[in-house]
């Protein structure tokens, strides 16, 4: 899987999946616009709510609209909540693919600005992905789908560059991916008590965010070094 081609460079990127809705939302037509309204007032919610606690109500008061209209576009809160979290995963993945093209000096440091980014901009979406997939299983394969081919595409990329060097062979292809699963997993664990749980311990550490990403990137290049 090759990266999008991004023509923007990363300081031109938008990380908020609210925003994006916003944007792409309009000049369309009213129906759609108030589609977006809602799935972006759930958004909302979702920063200082779990989505256990999402209720129509509050959705519908943040959005501005009668619960009858809420209806109108989705069967209830479940089928929302499966529905924008999809329409996320989506967005992870494009933005972290442009991310990692237009940072082509330094990849790994890129595609990891974005993933901190990505997780600070939208802690409710994040909070669902990392701790309640198992309540939206289309979401939860689209999760696990979006770590595969991500996963594949830094395997993929390095064992370019080994056939390049004439290092085919330095490392089999399944040790390159456990690695790459291992050390995916240390940074959602990092990411998630920094900007989900909020350790007191750990924010006491990472005031500095360029050192954050210093150590995350850190941690990818050597964890994948061959």
């Amino acid at each position: 899987m090759e990266p999008a081609r991004a023509l923007s460079s990363p300081q031109d990127q938008v990380f908020s999946y609210p925003e994006t809705l916003v944007a792409r939302s309009q000049g369309r037509p009213k129906g759609e616009r108030t589609r977006a309204q809602v799935q972006i007032a759930a958004c909302e919610v979702l920063e200082g709510k779990g989505p256990q606690d999402l209720t129509v109500a509050a959705i519908c008061e943040k959005a501005g609209i009668s619960n009858g209209t809420f209806y109108i576009y989705f069967a209830d809160r479940t089928a929302l909540l499966e529905d924008l979290l999809i329409g996320f995963v989506g967005f992870l993945q494009r933005t972290m693919r442009a991310a990692s093209w237009a940072g082509a000096d330094d990849p790994e440091r890129a595609a990891t600005t974005a993933y901190y980014e990505l997780f600070r901009q939208n802690r409710g979406l994040m909070r669902c992905l990392v701790h309640h997939l198992d309540s939206f299983p289309e979401a939860k394969e689209a999760f696990h789908r979006l770590n595969r081919d991500w996963l594949d595409a830094v395997v993929t990329s390095i064992q370019r560059r080994l056939r390049r060097e004439g290092r085919a062979d330095a490392v089999p292809r399944e040790e390159l991916l456990r690695r790459a699963y291992a050390l995916g997993g240390m940074v959602d664990q990092y990411l998630s008590g920094l900007l989900l749980s909020e350790d007191p311990a750990l924010t006491a550490i990472s005031q500095d965010r360029a050192a954050v990403l210093d150590t995350l990137t850190l941690i990818w290049k050597r964890g994948m070094a061959i």
